[in-house]
């Protein structure tokens, strides 16, 4: 393996352990770094089945936690979004870095609002139904066209899932999902190269150390603790949004 395999190893062991944590922000946190080390054709092909291995493994711990209402208008409010983003994509692709900054910003407004309610101990922002749906619809949009809406997801998730294990539950559900869908238009665009299967088998089996460390951790953060880390990380997120 060359140095910048190595170093994709270890981004992929670190962002799969706090995707495990949270059931988010493992991809968002890793592509920036993943991208500049292995290339954009590597790095998202792996790392959408990473998201799909690694939510299994959390839902392995926690699936009857999950929130099976919510899971479904989840889906369905971001399919139709992530249908019309893939006949949008040609359209907007060329927008990907103004679209970027300006989710990065709303992500960013979003948790520090949180974060300021949370350390107050204040209720959160919240939205009223129709901009709750508005955020998934969006949330599916952006996922069709540029593979990361979770930020706008875990926007909504953090208004509807208060409890722990629901919120990792229902949310690793939904990445399954999602990313199985967008692993079909990898298959179909050729990017899985017997080079980059190699790297996928190896990464698979640094997920898997992640999964068994990061579900430890997980079970043991209370809910505070839990709250403080998804804000922070939803702060992270849309930072490397903007930065992308």
């Amino acid at each position: 393996m060359t140095v910048n395999e190595i170093i994709f190893e270890i981004v992929v062991f670190l962002s799969n352990i706090i995707q495990c944590i949270t059931g988010f922000a493992g991809t968002v946190l890793a592509m920036p770094f993943s991208v500049m080390l292995v290339g954009y054709t590597t790095a998202k092909p792996i790392l959408n089945v990473l998201g799909i291995a690694v939510s299994a493994g959390v839902l392995l711990g926690c699936r009857k936690s999950i929130n099976k209402k919510e899971l479904l208008k989840i889906i369905l409010v971001m399919s139709v979004g992530i249908i019309i983003g893939f006949f949008l994509s040609p359209y907007l692709a060329g927008s990907a870095a103004v679209t970027y900054k300006i989710l990065g910003g709303a992500v960013i407004l979003f948790s520090l609002v949180n974060g300021y309610k949370f350390i107050k101990k204040k209720e959160g922002a919240s939205l009223n139904s129709f901009g709750q749906y508005a955020v998934l619809a969006a949330a599916g949009l952006v996922h069709g066209v540029f593979v990361c809406g979770g930020p706008l997801l875990v926007t909504y998730a953090s208004m509807k899932l208060k409890d722990t294990q629901e919120f990792r539950a229902t949310l690793s559900a939904v990445w399954i999902v999602l990313n199985t869908v967008i692993l079909f238009g990898d298959i179909s665009n050729g990017f899985f190269t017997p080079k980059v299967n190699v790297l996928l088998a190896v990464s698979l089996a640094v997920a898997a150390g992640a999964v068994v460390l990061g579900n430890y951790i997980g079970k043991k953060l209370n809910k505070n603790a839990f709250l403080a880390l998804t804000y922070l990380l939803m702060l992270v997120s849309g930072v490397s949004l903007i930065v992308k």
